[in-house]
């Protein structure tokens, strides 16, 4: 189950809030016998502060297999028994994440009988009609947020002086557990745009812990004073490409959290026009699955549309040409969805996206409405709900303070993922405004 080595730290590299990157020498290699270096991932909370020519413990399972976001070494401990980090503090708190595994970890839960909050969340039982942005993968937290204040800013206010949305993001645990893995949250939070990450369920890591999604969304409201919730798991995606065997799964159920505490659900689509895999074409069949068969509750699916009536299509490579850190690395524009136009349904076809990106881009998003009509009444329980998705939000995107990756494309290759979370993002300023 576990692949263990033991290597010394070489060299210590970037960190981010509670993760520090580190290159190790792995003497006795990962996967085969030659010594080997590799990039490794520390968590200073629980491992202590690493410095070069320390011994440290890894465990490698992952990376010997080609798994996971990031493709790290994790360390588990140091190598040496006088450089374990001292005792914790003594201090309040007992909820324990991660339970039962060596790494256990004890934290102050937001709602913990020792937290300040307890009282204010002892009988809390309401969101009153709060936004929650449900989304897949973690990847779409960024681009929500991006649409989340794009809207914000063109929105009328009540005065002048009225603040901009608050957003808390809730971390589930379907991905990664450490919310100090994702250099998007260390990103977003250091530029301002989510006021908190709370981690729910076994996730831990955040700036306020919580047993269950439905702590963690009250606590949001109630805690937080959030005005705008986006829920999504954390890095590292989990499938086995059957039909209920995705942690994205999670997704359905987050829907109905949401509802059952009254909150307002807005259903994040994940779409995409340039994965090879049919499945993930267009809207991915895990929204359709999570949405269409796990959610119970109605929501308001929101459905980009980026080539609204009366409007040119998005010059996709006109925008990304002037785009900013939000853009990311990658090859040309719409790279990766395979050579030449797509069958995708009778009668539609996607042409190329190299060669005619702005029209690849809309048949897209037409092969998109179709299939969301599935999700929506009379056919699904839920409320479709069209946002437009052009250029401007697309140049809104690219001003985010954290890069965009999804499935390791960027916005200029695969810019309908985003365009979709983001317009989810713009339905919820919305909502969150009565507008």
């Amino acid at each position: 189950m576990i692949t263990w080595r033991s290597g010394i730290v070489e060299q210590v590299g970037r960190s981010w809030p509670g993760a520090q990157e580190l290159t190790v020498v792995v003497a006795d290699g990962v996967s085969g016998p030659d010594p080997v270096t590799v990039r490794a991932l520390a968590y200073p909370a629980l491992v202590g502060d690493l410095r070069a020519g320390d011994a440290v413990l890894l465990n490698v399972s992952a990376l010997a297999r080609g798994l996971g976001t990031g493709g790290y070494a994790l360390v588990v401990a140091p190598g040496s028994p006088d450089r374990l980090p001292a005792d914790p503090p003594a201090g309040p708190g007992h909820l324990v994440k991660a339970r039962y595994t060596p790494l256990q970890a004890m934290v102050l839960g937001v709602d913990d009988q020792e937290s300040p909050h307890h009282e204010v969340l002892r009988d809390a039982d309401d969101l009153a009609g709060l936004p929650v942005v449900v989304a897949d993968l973690h990847s779409a937290l960024p681009a929500v947020v991006a649409g989340i204040r794009y809207a914000d800013a063109l929105l009328p206010r009540a005065g002048s002086g009225a603040a901009p949305l608050r957003v808390a993001y809730v971390m589930t645990d379907g991905g990664a557990l450490p919310a100090w893995f994702s250099m998007a949250v260390a990103g977003l939070r250091e530029a301002g745009w989510i006021e908190a990450c709370l981690t729910a369920g076994q996730a831990f890591g955040g700036d306020h812990e919580a047993v269950t999604l439905h702590t963690a969304l009250l606590a949001a409201r109630h805690v937080v004073g959030a005005d705008v919730v986006v829920v999504a798991q954390g890095p590292g995606n989990l499938g086995t490409g059957t039909r209920w065997g995705f942690s994205g799964v999670a997704a359905g159920e987050a829907v109905n959290a949401a509802a059952v505490l009254g909150g307002r659900p807005v259903a994040s689509l994940r779409v995409s026009g340039a994965d090879a895999r049919a499945r993930h074409l267009g809207v991915s069949h895990h929204s359709l699955t999570a949405y269409g068969r796990v959610a119970l509750a109605p929501a308001d699916v929101v459905v980009p549309v980026f080539d609204p009536a009366g409007g040119e299509p998005v010059d996709v490579a006109g925008v990304a040409g002037g785009l900013g850190p939000g853009v990311g690395a990658g090859a040309r524009l719409g790279a990766g969805a395979g050579a030449g136009a797509v069958e995708e349904q009778p009668g539609l076809r996607v042409p190329d996206p190299e060669e005619h990106p702005a029209a690849h881009l809309a048949a897209v998003g037409r092969r998109v409405a179709q299939q969301a009509l599935a999700l929506g009444a009379p056919a699904g329980r839920h409320r479709l709900v069209d946002v437009p998705a052009g250029a401007d939000l697309l140049t809104a995107l690219g001003s985010s303070p954290v890069r965009l990756s999804t499935m390791g494309r960027g916005l200029g290759q695969d810019p309908a993922a985003f365009l979709a979370a983001a317009a989810a993002g713009v339905h919820a300023a919305r909502l969150a405004r009565g507008v």
